[in-house]
């Protein structure tokens, strides 16, 4: 198998959202800052109460999933639908907004350290109006595989070839995607490599949240995503060279829509005149409601 080749590495952009949420945006701070099909790649991690406890009041979405992975800490979930989940460490929270959804996140803690992700994945044109649908992931059904010196790999959605027992994550609740999405975390431990096998079909990057990546001929550190060339079979994931600790990273892959993208906020529709829809519908209380 041939190791992909790293295109570019860059750092993610401190900014902040919801209610005040402190976080780093790694992908989707500027149209072009976008690795089709992952609309936004955000990660926050505070032990400040003041940097997440405003959390995430009522907003909407339309048009697109958002995948809420916390690594530790507690959040609570509600939406219109009536949905209400708790996302704690190592959970998935999957939720597709599809033709709408009103929805709030909320810290659940007034102390400690919160830390996590939150993944917005396109929807094709043909999928955009689908109704909303939600789905809790608790750790206990992640699959984990253990690496050697106390390394794993959490696949949180896709499959991974993997010696004679593939691993397989526990999908999106909305069903099969045209988009194949392929999301792990990754921590590799000192002196250890893993490869890991990504379809020919994907784009895919890798966001370094612990630890200091082997990127070739220079270290990525932590708060950085490392882009991938189109040609080769695996994404190689080691620490940097000489480092005495492990690196921990969260791997995006995914096969790209290659359709057009007009975005205006929480809602990501291929044209603006769907854009200017969703707004009136907004407006007008009927973004959430089923089509007529």
């Amino acid at each position: 198998m041939s190791t992909r080749a790293i295109t570019r590495i860059l750092p993610a952009q401190a900014t902040q959202d919801g209610a005040g949420v402190r976080l780093l945006r790694a992908l989707g701070y500027q149209p072009q800052m976008r690795m089709d099909p992952f609309l936004m790649l955000d990660a926050f991690s505070s032990d400040n109460p003041d940097d997440y406890i405003a959390g995430f009041p009522p907003h909407p979405h339309r048009g697109f999933e958002t995948v809420t992975y916390i690594v530790d800490g507690h959040m609570r979930h509600r939406d219109h639908l009536g949905n209400e989940g708790d996302l704690r460490a190592g959970g998935v929270q999957w939720m597709t907004a599809g033709r709408g959804i009103i929805h709030e996140e909320m810290p659940q803690q007034e102390n400690g350290l919160l830390r996590g992700f939150q993944i917005w994945l396109n929807l094709p044109a043909a999928e955009k109006m689908q109704p909303a649908h939600y789905r809790d992931i608790p750790a206990a059904d992640i699959t984990t595989a253990d690496l050697p010196e106390g390394g794993f790999i959490k696949l949180i959605a896709g499959t991974i070839p993997w010696a004679t027992c593939p691993l397989k994550g526990p999908g999106q609740g909305a069903g099969p995607s045209v988009t194949q999405p392929l999301i792990a975390d990754i921590c590799v431990m000192a002196g250890q490599s893993v490869d890991i096998p990504v379809p020919a079909t994907h784009q895919a990057l890798l966001y370094v949240f612990e630890g200091q990546l082997d990127a070739g001929d220079q270290a990525a550190p932590s708060g950085h995503t490392v882009w991938y060339g189109e040609q080769g079979d695996v994404v190689r994931v080691a620490p940097a060279a000489g480092s005495s600790d492990g690196v921990r990273v969260l791997l995006l892959a995914g096969k790209p829509l290659k359709e057009s993208i007009a975005q205006y906020g929480p809602f990501v529709m291929n044209t603006q005149q769907e854009i200017e829809q969703a707004l009136r519908d907004y407006r007008d209380g009927v973004l959430a409601q089923p089509a007529a």
